[in-house]
């Protein structure tokens, strides 16, 4: 086998690969178990607040401000 036919077949055989997992995931994401975990996975992504936040480190940058 030479160099470029064994590059070929590791390629094939991750887009193959590749291929499997995306449609598990679309297979695990249609069903009810699936639906669940997706629900809980964008719950812990999700940020829980939007817009302005005075969080610790802006406090410190407004008090470098002060004159």
């Amino acid at each position: 086998m030479t160099k470029s036919t064994a590059k070929q077949i590791n390629r094939r055989n991750f887009f193959a690969g590749a291929a499997a997992i995306a449609g598990t995931a679309v297979v695990l994401s249609k069903t009810a178990t699936g639906t669940k975990v997706i629900a809980q996975v964008e719950e812990v992504l999700a940020p829980e607040k939007k817009g302005y936040q005075l969080t610790e480190h802006i406090k410190k940058y407004y008090k470098t401000t002060l004159v």
